[in-house]
């Protein structure tokens, strides 16, 4: 066992609600377990939930906040239903999240967090052999804004995005943010791992364009020969000055 997954199962093991998860073969997001560091959110919104691995780390971190989490794929949202069951304030959409609503194919990988609207590129697959091509299923694609009433979620509000190259049509979809959204998360591509995918300086200069700005980096993930392949970068909005 490597020392980062011998870490990550000493933290699973003595935190209550991850190691019940590992029942359903739920490991959480353990990376994001203390990082970065935001006020507490009322609202959470995890976009690419998979199996509920970053939402184990919500509800542990932000026990009172509501958690919306979207995930298209059948069999990792019912993991995903399971670890929640009885958790209040939890809701959890069959959609991905995009710029329009439509039905897309959806390229389902050999390990499903990897799967995307976008196909993976031969980068992608040298350094995750469980990203390769499983099946091709249709899913229902939803923007943000048609889903949630954004103007009535509890504030402060948190996003999260892991959805593997289609970031930016995640938040073309969610304009209704643009002006109440406090902080983002979002895994970002240095470069193209999925075929046409946006790279993390179309995400930057978008997000600036919301008035936001990139307050942390976390999470680099290297190529087998050195270079900065992905990285989960933390949007904030500046504090806006009394008036």
């Amino acid at each position: 066992m490597t020392a980062h997954r011998a870490r990550k199962l000493g933290v699973i093991l003595a935190t209550p609600g991850y190691r019940a998860a590992l029942r359903h073969g739920v490991a959480a997001a353990t990376e994001h377990h203390r990082s970065p560091r935001i006020p507490t959110p009322a609202s959470v919104l995890d976009v690419g939930a998979n199996r509920g691995q970053f939402a184990l780390v919500a509800r542990h971190r932000f026990p009172s906040a509501a958690l919306f989490c979207f995930e298209p794929l059948p069999e990792p949202r019912e993991r995903l239903k399971r670890i929640l069951r009885g958790t209040s304030d939890a809701q959890i959409f069959p959609y991905a999240l995009g710029q329009e609503s439509a039905t897309a194919t959806f390229h389902v990988t050999t390990d499903d967090d990897s799967s995307s609207i976008l196909p993976t590129t031969s980068i992608q697959r040298s350094m995750s052999p469980g990203s390769a091509l499983d099946y091709d299923t249709q899913v229902e694609v939803r923007r943000l804004d048609e889903v949630l009433d954004i103007q009535r979620l509890p504030r402060p509000i948190f996003m999260k995005i892991d959805v593997q190259g289609t970031e930016l049509d995640v938040l073309r979809g969610a304009e209704a943010l643009a002006e109440i959204i406090d902080d983002i998360l979002v895994e970002c591509s240095f470069m193209e791992l999925y075929e046409g995918q946006a790279l993390a300086a179309d995400v930057v200069d978008f997000l600036n364009g919301w008035g936001m700005r990139m307050s942390g980096v976390h999470n680099v993930v290297a190529t087998p020969d050195g270079h900065s392949a992905q990285a989960d970068l933390h949007f904030s909005r500046p504090a806006r000055p009394a008036t």
